[in-house]
Parts: structure tokens; sequence; C-alpha cells
């Protein structure tokens, strides 16, 4: 594969991204009780997935118009300024506020590495890019939690913010050598009106996902209209028919959606019904969800070497997340052998590994030129509204049937078998059309 540099850019800033999502996680309890800020422990998740979803629109709509370079390295910068501020943070507010700024940060480098690959990578290499991208969201996922671990433990909570910025700056350095001379300067798209309201859409959005997430713990009125608000705003930042899951691209967005909110949902609750339910120690418990972490990479390797058609990633990858779900639900029974949920979360990581990178891969064909950083915010906002959605609602099933896993793995495989109706339904209406863009800006 030529333009290595590049490609070890790229993977490095998506590594990290990563990286930072799952050490803060795991360290901000840690962070919280230090600072005395328990009561504001949520805003700080809350807080930068809506600063996120913002920075994905405006992010995904100036890398058309201008081209993705801008949007990059401002949004690692953005990145390394919020780890900064949060590392160096006395208070929780102070760590807040650079969660903020590292939210919209990233989000603005995630969608500007789709359109960095519509523009500089031939299309058939693109199923082996979006490969790597995958594997790099998922490795962190791996062998994060121990590094963070140690990290707290031996140095302190700060350099979990601290020491990215450093490992950020050498990535850029590799990335600014793999852009030289590559096609990704100007834009594809012409200016628009209307890119206020989209952002306010956002804005409106984020507000959406945040109350349906405060609400998920057993405050209905919210989670109701966190839910009212995100049926009003979403499908002003979707393509038109995403809802209903129209052909083309409205159906990627949809699945996407539906795959990762069902997975993302059910995964939630593995560990805590593993350890509570079943008696597992937590270090088995993980090693179920780090069995579903290889089979995804692995898969995500296959899905790159084109080992099947898009239909079979697509269906079949539908189907086994499906059934992987449904196999973790019976461990919830006794008389089930606890270690069936090996086979269980084997199953539905392989089947995510097929799905998550075909739908990036069929994002940009589906994009005319001018439209691909568009599209590609709308696949990522659609994954994490679709995603706070599912585990709200599924957090609130668990709790009003009684700690009900069964009602949360019963709720996530219909999302699943929702799924495997849309599966099919990517290619467009007619052979070489496009599927609709996003809704216009006006």
């Amino acid at each position: 594969m030529t333009h290595k540099s590049l490609t070890a850019g790229l993977v490095a800033l998506v590594s990290l991204v990563a990286f930072e999502y799952i050490a803060v996680a795991i360290a901000m309890p840690v962070v919280a009780r230090e600072l005395g800020g328990l009561h504001l422990y949520g805003l700080a998740f809350s807080g930068a997935m809506a600063a996120a979803v913002v920075g994905t629109v405006l992010g995904g709509r100036w890398a058309d118009l201008k081209g993705p370079v801008a949007p990059l390295w401002t949004g690692v910068a953005g990145f390394i300024g919020g780890l900064l501020l949060a590392g160096l943070a006395s208070s929780m507010e102070m760590l807040i506020a650079g969660r903020l700024v590292q939210g919209f940060g990233g989000a603005l480098v995630s969608v500007a590495l789709y359109v960095v690959v519509a523009r500089v990578y031939p299309e058939e290499l693109h199923p082996k890019i979006f490969s790597l991208f995958a594997t790099a969201w998922v490795v962190p996922s791996m062998v994060g939690p121990a590094i963070v671990g140690l990290v707290v433990d031996s140095l302190g909570w700060r350099w979990v913010f601290l020491s990215v910025p450093v490992l950020t700056v050498i990535g850029a350095l590799i990335l600014v050598r793999g852009l030289s001379g590559q096609p990704v300067t100007g834009g594809q798209a012409e200016p628009a009106p209307g890119l206020g309201r989209k952002v306010a859409w956002a804005a409106l959005t984020a507000v959406g996902a945040g109350l349906m997430q405060y609400g998920s713990d057993g405050r209905l009125p919210l989670l109701v209209v966190g839910l009212v608000v995100l049926l009003v705003a979403l499908p002003k930042l979707l393509p038109a028919g995403t809802l209903r899951a129209a052909r083309g691209l409205p159906a990627v967005v949809a699945l996407r959606g539906l795959s990762a909110g069902a997975f993302f949902a059910a995964e939630v609750i593995v560990p805590l019904m593993l350890i509570s339910e079943r008696g597992m120690s937590p270090l088995m418990a993980g090693f179920a969800l780090t069995g579903g972490a290889l089979t995804w990479s692995f898969a995500s390797w296959l899905q790159g070497r084109e080992v099947f058609g898009r239909t079979a990633n697509l269906v079949g990858g539908t189907a086994a997340l499906a059934l992987g779900i449904l196999a973790m639900g019976v461990v919830t029974f006794e008389a089930v052998p606890v270690a069936f949920a090996y086979p269980a979360w084997i199953i539905t990581g392989f089947g995510m590994g097929l799905i998550y990178p075909t739908l990036s891969v069929l994002t940009l064909e589906l994009s005319k030129p001018g439209e691909q950083g568009v599209n590609s915010s709308a696949l990522q906002v659609g994954e994490s509204v679709f995603s706070v959605v599912s585990v709200a609602v599924t957090s609130a099933l668990f709790a009003a049937a009684g700690q009900g896993y069964w009602a949360v793995y019963a709720a996530t495989l219909v999302m699943a078998l929702v799924g495997l109706w849309v599966a099919p339904r990517f290619q467009p209406l007619s052979p070489g059309s496009k599927a609709p863009a996003l809704a216009r800006l006006s």
C-alpha cells in the first residue's frame, strides 16, 4: 500500500481519540472524587458528547467547503488544548471546560479524516483503510483499561490527560509528512445558506440526547422530553428518509445507528450481568468483552480484504449481531453454563466487525464530491445519538423491570432484527444513482 506516512498518521490519530474516550471513562470516578465534583460527574460525559455533535456537523460542512486540512488541524489543536486544560484542572468546572474543547476538537478530527480518505485514496483501497480505522478503535478497548489503571495508580489521573497530547503531536507530525503533496486543499462544495441553523439543530440534538441520558435513571419526564426533542431535531441532521430507512445512504446511516445502538446498549449490561448474577470475577467478565473486541478486529480485517461482498457483510454481520445478543440473553438463565457468554460475545463482535467499516466505505461511495463531509458527519451523528437513545431506553427498562437483564437483551435484539431488515436496503433505487444527500442547509 502507498501513502504509508499518511496511513500511519491517520491511524495514530484515530487510536488516540479512541484511547482517550476509554481512558476518561475509567479515570473519571477518581477525577470527580479528587476534585469534589461527583455532582457534575454526568456533565463531564454529556458535555463532551454535546460538543462533539456540534463539532461533527460543523466539521463536515467545513471540510466540504474548504477541504479537510483546516478542520483537521483545528480539531487536533482543540483536542490537545482540551486535554491540557483537563489535565491541569483545579476544579471540576475547569475539567468540564476541557472536556468540551476536547470533544469538539475530536469530532472535527474524526469527520475530517473521512474526507481525507475520500480525497486521497482510490476507492478500491477504502475497505482496507476503514478496516484499519476499526482496528484503531478496537485495540485501545483491549489494552486501554490496564494502561489507564497503571497510570492512575502510579502517576495519578492527570497523566491520563497530559500524556496523550505528546503522542498526538507525534502522530500529527507523521500526518503532516503524509499529507504533503496530496489533493486535500480546496473545497468541493458550493457555499449555501443555513449552516448556522444546522449548527443550532445540532446543539438542540445534543440537548435532547443529554436529557435522555439524565432521564435514564428513572426520571421519566426527562426521558420523554428528550425523545421528543430528538424526534424534532435529529432528522434535520440526517439524510432525508433515514428514520424510515429509505434505500441508499439513508439506510446506511440508519443501519449504523441501529447496529451501534444495539451493540453498545447490550455491552453496557454484559459485565454487570456476568458479575452480579452469574458470579464471575471482574477479570473473567472482562475476558468476555475482550473476545468480542478481538473478533471485531478480525472481521474488520476480512472486510478490508473484501473476502465477502457488501451485502454479505451487512446481512451476515447483522444476523451475527442478533444471534450473539440472543445468546448472551440466554446466559441470564442459571440453567445455562456461564461459559456460554464467551462464544456469545465473540459472535456479536464478529458481526460488528463486518458491519461497521462496510458502512463507512458505503457512505463515501454514495456521496458525490462536495458531500463526503456532510454525509460522513451524518453517519457519525446518527451513530452517537442512536447509541445514547438505546442506552437510555434500555437503562430505563432495566430499572423498571427490577434489574431486568432480559429486558435489555430483548430490546437490543429487536433493534438488531430491525437492522437485519434494513441491511439489504443500502443499494440505491436505480443502478448508478446516488442516494439523497443530507437535507438542504436552507
